[in-house]
């Protein structure tokens, strides 16, 4: 299973462990993934599996949409992505 957020891309990352000797040995930092359904006022209710930080800030941003449309696509995921152009395009079927 990647650990990585299917909106904002956040992946392990790696680095050392360092002993109070100063001995180094190479770790890995996981980002705290969690599966979990995500209501859209367009889409309805959306399965990702995305990171705490990312869950956080759609919670502050105000919903789902709102986080999708006020971040730039070169930020978000390719699962991201798809997403944006899904609520973009639901969006446009919705006014017209």
């Amino acid at each position: 299973m990647a650990r990585r957020c299917e909106l904002t891309g956040k992946g392990v990352q790696s680095g050392n462990n360092v002993s109070h000797a100063h001995n180094k040995t190479r770790r890995r930092f996981l980002p705290n993934v969690q599966k979990t359904t995500v209501h859209s006022d367009v889409l309805g209710p959306v399965s990702l599996k995305i990171s705490t930080s990312a869950l956080r800030t759609i919670a502050a941003k105000g919903g789902l949409d709102a986080f999708l449309a006020g971040t730039p696509a070169s930020k978000l995921a390719p699962e991201g992505r798809k997403l944006k152009r899904r609520l973009k395009k639901a969006q446009d079927q919705a006014a017209a």
